[in-house]
């Protein structure tokens, strides 16, 4: 295993968790305790992690920056990306949220004649000189990692918009339904479901099967999910079973 990679991982599970003991660690990660050690100090160092006594604990924040993220199974996104992007409609009314799957689903909508609405200032950025796209900003709180617009302030300007279809992405999915990295942002995108006929979420099939610190909704809430060919029959099942339209993108 690649260092970088051995290092999300690690991020990942102590993001789930809560706290890993050092020797559990190890076990998941297949690596000696020194190595792990050496791992955590620099995850500590860059603010990914707390260090502590026997183990590793979740700082209280999202544990991986937006660039970060966005390089992340990132083959997966465009091509889940290109599969939304044409179910898009010209003289739609889109709602965008600040995932980064979302804003490859944004780069492959220019060209459109759109109306699109977004908290995101990344897709503000890439939209705002796109002629045939009327652009909406959605204001608030600006969560400094991601460039994402949150709390009441979003809240009360998305209770008074309608649109057609609402492109969400998660933290994680699990039997419980899906989850998000902080409460500001949860509370957000419940007002953008309820402001949305239709919602859709995008995915990579690594989200599937964790959780994250927020709980969203119910799997039940959304009417479709667009996830790569990763996807395991058992969750096939369970996101038929909870009545969601599943969109499998081949790899």
């Amino acid at each position: 295993m690649l260092v970088d990679e051995r290092r999300t991982k690690i991020v990942h599970l102590v993001e789930n968790k809560g706290f890993v003991s050092l020797q559990d660690i190890a076990d998941l990660v297949e690596a000696s305790e020194s190595t792990v050690r050496r791992d955590l100090e620099y995850l500590d160092g860059v603010g990914q992690v707390r260090r502590t006594r026997g183990g590793a604990a979740f700082v209280g924040e999202s544990l991986t920056g937006f660039e970060e993220r966005r390089l992340q199974a990132a083959a997966e996104k465009k091509q889940i990306a290109a599969a939304v992007a044409d179910m898009v409609e010209p003289g739609e009314t889109v709602l965008l949220d600040g995932g980064t799957t979302t804003l490859e689903v944004a780069r492959l909508l220019i060209g459109k004649s759109l109306q699109v609405v977004t908290n995101s200032l990344p897709t503000i950025n890439l939209l705002i000189n796109q002629p045939g796209i009327e652009l909406i900003a959605i204001g608030g709180y600006v969560y400094p990692k991601t460039g994402v617009a949150l709390g009441p302030l979003a809240v009360e300007a998305l209770s008074k918009i309608q649109v057609r279809r609402l492109i969400m992405s998660v933290g994680g999915i699990n039997e419980r339904g899906l989850f998000n990295s902080n409460a500001l942002l949860v509370e957000t995108e419940r007002q953008m479901m309820q402001a949305a006929e239709e919602v859709i979420v995008v995915a990579d099939s690594g989200k599937l099967g964790h959780s994250a610190l927020a709980h969203l909704c119910p799997l039940s809430e959304v009417d479709r999910l667009v996830v790569d060919s990763g996807i395991t029959k058992e969750w096939r099942r369970t996101v038929q079973d909870a009545g969601v339209e599943l969109k499998i993108v081949d790899n």
